[in-house]
Parts: structure tokens; sequence; C-alpha cells
């Protein structure tokens, strides 16, 4: 009998042999509470026993990996310069080996005596004993064949590599044959194996052929069960005929070639082309679902505003929602001054038409004034509203709202783009995502897979790239003061980014308020300084924003609450403290705050060289040399890992424990057309044989609130 993954998902672990309520707990670290869960905990990577080295055999001074058993583990004690030491003995039937560890006394509970270690590192000769400094270190378990599998683990838990590894080996056996979806026919095309080997191969492998042949059968598979509820949700999405064909004129007297004219610059290229490809799906009998992305500053915000125009012009009311205040007014504020000079049609007046009325709704604004805007949206008498989640409340009701905006889209859960679109239950209004941090297209096509995307690969006219610096030694930032003086002196605007607001007796990180009583009392000390963090009442926070754009400050220190979307043209310089306590998409963003006109920008990333971490040290060598937000999102994923990037969608997706969203993008280019071949044959997946598995392996695989969230969104 085949063992499907939906009956392998509902049987507990402690079915297993030695697995007690107590191990059970233990093993619920891992996030591993069935045998399928045990199953899907896969070798972070293999032991080949082929390329160890026995330690009598060892050289000086070489790289060397030797398997063996802890035989002592000594006790942890400080070195005359502070740090903690641990030393341990590794022995094989050869000889000894001491490993030494600092600052990681929690390796004394980890390795015990008798644990089975694999150490690499270099290999150096101390008095009479072979010695390895802080070795890559990993536990095992069975070593009887020539690979072996290697298992995340956690200092926290007890249990051990060893367990794991016999855990694996009785569910492995007690499992027997696992039913698979696919046709033997099929797999041979898709050049795949079935997932009996599959699953056994990617534990026990024969040999390191057979582990990477199994990833990829079981990576496809994480990939198609991604797409088949995507394709879903978007098949379904078009069949929904509710929609509003909006009329598209290219008369010249129409509002939406008059407002192209009222632009004090022209559209790029690829702007023209996503309103092209937009404007081609707000005329069409289904409603617009799509996805506008593009680097920081490419103009997304005035095809969104195109858009908004074209709905309005049709007679209906749009809406823009922003996931914070400051950027809510912002919009606000630049969309009544673009289209202050645009009338509407309206009957009840004498000549016809009114001036298009907007209206902001946040949530500080509230009694009498709250109450007329929400009259207003009721009894239409408002066009385009711009707002928060205020916007959302029970208490708005539209008249008849035809279009969406939504700015920062990943800032946004689901339940607010559904009731968004539930406004109006007679009509679906077209709805148009936006994300300013890029997502590579791999990433986008699994993530925003229900989505039509468009993506905007050119600046503005006009627009410098920002000069970018990593000032690596606390001396060099002498010079950076120097430089953000000289810019206040041409009336230019600078921003001090700090990772805190606060000082913190844990974290070796500059604080807002601290840097901002530092500065205003030395660096800077003749130019006035404003102060922006996230825990400030709001009114406060909008205020100092208001004032540093009207150049009542020169320099503001913030937090990242400046991160998304604040559009000031006349600041030229960004400095972020402790920049290596930022992540790639974070810098990008903040250093997007900058370069947003023809001036020549700055960005300097403060960050001690002696003390950031490796991979700290590749985001900012990135960040220095790298402009392209595609590019350094690429990377970012790379450093990352899958399960940062799917975030982006609200609902953390733990789906992609093989699949990496760089390196496989044929597979998910593959898996995306099977699931479209199953879809044709079996739309519900309750009919053929693959679809009925792949659809219970879904609704047990995939969270009932992820599976909502994407017929939802």
């Amino acid at each position: 009998m085949s063992r499907s993954l939906a009956q392998l998902k509902k049987i507990p672990i402690t079915e297993l042999k030695g697995v007690g309520k107590a191990k059970a707990s233990r093993l619920s670290e891992f996030g591993i509470d069935t045998v399928l869960d045990l199953l899907m905990h896969y070798p972070r990577r293999y032991l080949d026993l082929s390329t160890v080295t026995r330690i009598r055999d060892v050289k000086e001074g070489e790289l060397a990996l030797v398997v063996g058993e802890v035989v002592k583990v000594g006790y942890p004690h400080r070195t005359k310069s502070g740090k903690s030491m641990l030393s341990v003995d590794i022995g094989d039937s050869s000889g000894l080996l001491r490993c030494t560890f600092f600052n990681q006394p929690w390796r004394a509970k980890q390795l015990e005596t008798g644990v089975n270690v694999a150490c690499f590192g270099k290999v150096t000769v101390f008095g009479k004993y072979l010695q390895m400094s802080s070795p890559s270190l990993d536990l095992y378990g069975d070593a009887t064949g020539k690979v072996v599998a290697l298992y995340p683990s956690s200092a926290k838990s007890s249990v051990t590599t060893k367990e794991l590894a016999k855990f694996i080996s009785e569910t492995l056996d007690r499992a027997g044959e696992f039913e698979d979806p696919l046709s033997k026919e099929v797999l041979q095309e898709l050049n795949l194996v079935d997932r009996t080997f599959a699953f056994r191969a990617i534990h026990k492998p024969p040999d390191l052929k057979s582990s990477a042949v199994a990833r990829k059968r079981l990576a496809f598979d994480e990939l198609l069960r991604l797409q088949l509820p995507l394709i879903q949700a978007k098949r379904q999405s078009e069949k929904v005929e509710n929609a509003i064909s909006h009329s598209v004129s290219s008369d010249t007297d129409s509002m939406v070639q008059r407002f192209f004219r009222s632009l004090d610059f022209d559209l790029t290229n690829a702007q023209k082309h996503a309103l092209t490809e937009i404007f081609s799906d707000m005329s069409s009998k289904y409603p617009m679902h799509r996805l506008l992305q593009g680097d920081v500053g490419s103009g997304k915000t005035v095809v969104a505003l195109a858009a908004l125009v074209l709905g309005i012009e049709n007679g209906y009311q749009g809406a823009i929602m922003a996931p914070t205040e400051v950027l809510a007014e912002q919009h606000y504020s630049a969309i009544c001054s673009m289209l202050k000079d645009f009338e509407v049609l309206d009957p009840s007046t004498l000549n016809g038409t009114r001036p298009l009325r907007v209206c902001l709704l946040t949530s500080k604004i509230s009694g009498a004034t709250r109450n007329e805007v929400v009259k207003q949206i009721g009894d239409g008498s408002v066009d385009l509203i711009v707002g928060t989640h205020a916007i959302l409340s029970e208490s708005v009701a539209f008249k008849s709202l035809g279009i969406v905006v939504i700015d920062e889209q990943h800032r946004f859960g689901v339940e607010q783009r559904s009731a968004l679109r539930s406004q109006n239950s007679l009509i679906t209004p077209d709805m148009l995502v936006m994300t300013a941090t890029p997502i590579p297209r791999s990433a986008a096509m699994v993530i925003f897979g229900d989505l039509e995307q468009t993506t905007l690969f050119e600046l503005p006219i006009g627009r410098k790239p920002v000069e970018t610096k990593w000032v690596k030694t606390p001396s060099s930032e002498k010079k950076v003061w120097e430089k953000v003086r000289s810019e206040v002196k041409k009336g230019h605007l600078i921003y001090v980014v700090c990772p805190l607001v606060e000082g913190s007796d844990r974290i070796e990180a500059k604080s807002a308020v601290e840097e901002f009583e530092r500065l205003s009392a030395s660096e800077l000390a003749s130019i006035k300084v404003g102060l922006v963090h996230g825990q400030m009442p709001a009114s406060k926070r909008e205020e100092t924003m208001r004032a540093f754009r009207l150049h009542e400050y020169s320099v503001l220190v913030a937090t990242t609450v400046i991160e998304v979307g604040i559009d000031i043209k006349d600041a030229t310089v960004m400095v972020i403290e402790n920049a290596d306590r930022f992540g790639i998409a974070q810098l990008h963003q903040l250093r997007g705050r900058v370069g947003r006109s023809d001036l020549d920008s700055f960005c300097y990333l403060i960050a001690d060289k002696e003390s950031v971490s490796k991979e700290a040290q590749v985001r900012l060598e990135s960040i220095e040399s790298i402009s392209d937000g595609f590019k350094l999102a690429e990377i970012d994923l790379d450093l990352r890992g899958e399960g940062t990037i799917l975030g982006a969608r609200q609902k953390g997706r733990s789906d992609l424990r093989l699949a990496s969203l760089t390196h496989d993008q044929e597979l998910i280019d593959t898996a995306k057309k099977v699931a479209n071949l199953i879809l044709d044959q079996d739309p519900l997946l309750d009919t053929s044989y693959a679809g009925i598995i792949l659809g219970k392996e879904g609704q047990a695989l995939l969270p009932s609130d992820d599976e909502a969230y994407l017929f939802k969104s």
C-alpha cells in the first residue's frame, strides 16, 4: 500500500519508537509534529566520507576535513583578552585533534563525550597537539554509507542529529511506498525521479548524485504545490464578469490626456508600456488584478495616478491606500497639486461640471471632519480617496468604487486587500498593487503568481545615480560631517538614520535620540537638526516631517520610519549609522530617499570594518557597488533565503524548504507549466488521479489561512 503525504501529515510523531511527550515537545521546536514534518526536515548538507582525512595524516597549515568521536570536553574559561575559550578533543582510530572554540560556551553542552562530529578547518600545531581553531563543525548520526546526511540542529534542543537520523530511518522503513501524482511517462518527460526514491535518497543517499536528483524532485513538488492555488486563484478572478469596462479615449480633451500634458516631465518608455498594459486591463470585461513593481524612484506613483484618473473619468471613485500616515499625507498633497485644475461631470450643477475632489482619511482625522469625509465618500461627492487602513473602517462605504491602488503591497495583510475589493458588491473594482522593493522574476512568479505583472526597469530622465560610499573606520567619519555641512550651505537637506530609537545595553548601536543630542552639540552645532522616530506620537512625527520639508530643519535624524515613499527633491545626503545592522532591501530603500532630482546626491554607510560580520560585509559591498535594485534583490535572496522574501505576501510561507527562488528558475517554469496542464483537465482538483492527490496535499500542507489568502487576493 502506498502512503499519501496528506495521510502522513495526520500521523503524530509520537507514533515512532522512543518518542514520548517530552521528546515530541523538543522535536516541536524544529517544527516537527507529524511524521511528514520529520520527512521534510531535510539534510542541511552532506558529508562525503571519501574526502575525509585521517587525523594522523593531516598537515600543518592545510585545510582538512576530519571525522571522529568526541573524546574529551574541557571547561569553558576566560583568556587574558577576556574571551571565553573551550577545548574539545576529537579522536579517530589514528589519533587526536584538539578543537578550540572562542565565545561559544554552549558547545560544551552540544559536544558531549561519544558524539560523532565532522570538523573542517585549518590545521595548526600548538605544543604537542594538532589543533583547529573555531572550525566548521557538524554533528552526524549513521555513518555506515559513503555519504552522511547532516541535519539542521539547535543548541537549545536536546534532540541530537543521531536521534533525528534514527527517527527518519524508522519512518522511511514503516512508510513503505509514497503515492505519486505524476505518472512514469510524465516523470520521464520531466527528467524527475519518483517520490519513493526521492524521499529515501534525500535522507540516505548512496552517493551525492542521488541526493541531487532527489532534491530536484522534492523541490519541484514544493513549487507545484504553490503554483496550483495561485493559478486557480488567477483563473477564478478572470471568471468574474461583474467588472467595469472602462472606456479609454485618445481624444486630446479627455481627462487622461490632459493629465499627461499637465506633467512637467516626459514619461519614460517603461511608464508608457506599463500604462498600455494597465489601460488594456481596465477596458476588459474582467477586473484588473495587476502588480506594478519597479526600482526606487522609477515613477510608479505617476502610473498609478493615471489609472485612477481613468477610473474617475469613467464616473467611478478611486482609492489609493498607503501603509503610513506620513506616506498617505504625502500622496494627498502631491495628488491635490497635480489634479487641482481638473473637473468631473456633474449634471446637478448649472454648467454640468464641478471640480474634481480629493479627500484624505487617516486614523488621525476624527470627529465632525471624519463624519463629513465619510458622508462625501458615501454620496459620491468625493472622487479620489487617499488614506491608510482607516479607509477599511466599517463606517466607510463607497458609492461607486471603481479602482483601488494599494501602495507598498507587502505592508498590508489579506483582510485589508479583500475589504477594499468588497466595498461594492455589485461591481468588482480594478486593483493595482505596488511594491517598492524590487522582487526577482523567479520570486515574483511564486509570490505573486496570481497577478499579472508589470515592471518599470527605467528611471526618469535626469535622475543621477546616488554616489555611495562605505565609511569603514571611525577616523573617516570626519569627512562625512564635513560633506554634510557643505551640502547644508548649498540649501540641501540631509538624513541621518540610526538603527535604534534609544540606547540599549544589549545592542551596540547608535540610537536616534542619542545621535540627535550628540550631533546637535558637536559636528552640527550650528545647524538646525530635527528628530523623528516610530515611538513619537504620529502628530509630532508628521509635524517634524513637514518642518523638514519646509527647511525649518536642515538635518533630520531618524529611524527607518522614513524608509519608504518619502519624496523630498532637495534631500541630497543620506548618512546611515551602523549600516551593518540593516538588510540590503532596507539600505536600498533608505538610499532611495535621496537622488530624487537632478542634484548630485550621496549615501554614506557608516560601519567599522573590524567589527562587521562576513555577511554584513557582503551587504555593504553590494550596496556600495550596485545601484540596480533588481540585482540587489537577487543578492538579498541568496543571503537571506526564500522564507524572508516569501514574507512579502504577509503570510509567512515555510513551503520552500528545498526549492531556491534564485537558482531554480527552470524548475519554477516547469512547475507552472505542469500546474496549468493539470488544471486544464481538472480545474477543481477533484476528478483526476493527479488532481485528487495534489488537492488533498494542498489542503494538508498549505495552512488554511494561506489558502484563503490566495483566493482573497
